[in-house]
């Protein structure tokens, strides 16, 4: 039998582990064995304030050695927005000029070369949530932990925005039922809608309009997606995208519905408090976007470690037809014939039979598929 890498995890009950890393050096507030919540702050420091440049020697018409000793402030010192930064000696201490500073922060450096001076803005806080509730199992000094909960787990195709919590509300009662404006209400502040089909451009809308934290759903236009961001994504890295919410695709693109299995999964979990990414990167190092739900007083014995999980192709594994014609379907390993298969285009490849809603029988190159974990 030929090993494959596992394809999107759609799983009941799994052991996760999260890293939750800081940009730069900063302070851990976490010890291993805490119990963190989702949305708990589990490390911080502060990044460089933004540099404003002032050419100091051209507004006040001094040359650049007389910038220095224009300073009403000395290097390190901190000024304010319409603080006079500098004034000039003058004429017998008459006719002086002065400049007052129209943005605040720290003088940095002042050139006798270029005449300008370096203000350093207020350094910027960045702060690490853990993302899951569960328990830190891994202090990384100065740069983060590791966060470990047992979950149920679902992971898409495609997502835009970044990470975003609250509990699950099902607004379609169907997989393949659009996700429409009409189905997004008020009492939708703050949670991960879950839909079934299609989600439209005027859903997004809605959901930002009420405040909504994520909409999931099977699929979505590109071109709703090109209004919703304002620009063709192009990119094969998301998550930083600043659209009101957070949009995970379970399907792809266009009028797919979401997976049955995946849509009565995250249905048994209605209500249930989760965590969601949106961060997709399709290059090396596959990053698919993500549904967390923690599952609460789960035994030992009863989770499934991602580790042990079974990466081969077998009859009888979920898998899921990721090329055209077929994209999108979802189906069963039926058979594996050894012999090469000769295809439309001429060449030959090994193939596999994918069952479909229990009868019908697809037959693509095994190249063409993902498996589907459960």
């Amino acid at each position: 039998m030929a090993t494959y890498t596992p394809g999107l995890k759609v799983v009941g009950q799994i052991r996760h582990r999260v890293r939750r890393i800081l940009p730069i050096a900063g302070n851990v507030l976490v010890k291993e064995g805490d119990r963190v919540n989702a949305e708990q702050v589990v490390a911080e420091t502060y990044m460089p304030g933004d540099v404003t440049p002032i050419n100091l020697s051209n507004i006040l018409s001094i040359t650049a050695n007389e910038v220095k000793g224009s300073l009403l402030k000395t290097e390190g010192e901190q000024v304010e927005p319409g603080e006079v930064l500098a004034r000039t000696k003058g004429i017998f201490g008459l006719f002086k000029n002065e400049y007052r500073t129209k943005v605040g922060g720290t003088i940095e450096s002042a050139s006798a070369v270029t005449g300008q001076v370096i203000l350093r803005g207020k350094p910027i806080p960045v702060q690490v949530r853990a993302y899951l509730s569960g328990t830190v199992v891994e202090v990384l000094p100065n740069e983060g932990v590791v966060v470990e909960a047992d979950v149920s787990l679902i992971q898409g195709i495609f997502g835009v925005g970044g990470e975003a919590f609250g509990p699950l509300a099902l607004s379609c009662r169907e997989p393949s039922e659009r996700l429409d404006a009409g189905q997004i209400t008020a009492e939708h502040k703050g949670k991960i809608v879950i839909g079934g089909g299609r989600m439209t451009g005027a859903a997004v809308r809605q959901g930002v309009k009420v405040g909504a934290a994520a909409l999931v759903s099977g699929g979505i236009d590109d071109q709703d997606l090109k209004e919703i961001l304002g620009y063709d994504l192009g990119v094969a890295v998301t998550g930083s995208e600043k659209i009101g919410l957070t949009l995970i695709v379970t399907e792809g693109f266009g009028e797919i519905a979401m997976a049955e299995r995946t849509f009565r999964l995250l249905a048994s979990r209605n209500g249930a408090p989760a965590a969601v990414s949106g961060a997709t990167q399709i290059r090396a190092g596959v990053l698919r976007p993500e549904i967390a739900i923690p599952i609460q007083n789960v035994g030992a014995a009863g989770v499934r470690d991602e580790a042990a999980l079974d990466s081969t192709l077998r009859v009888g594994a979920n898998v899921r037809i990721i090329r055209d014609p077929h994209f999108g379907v979802i189906g069963k390993v039926a058979g594996l014939p050894h012999e090469l298969t000769t295809l439309e285009s001429g060449s030959k490849a090994r193939v596999l039979e994918v069952a479909v809603d229990g009868a019908q029988r697809i037959i693509v190159p095994r190249a063409n598929v993902e498996l589907i974990e459960t």
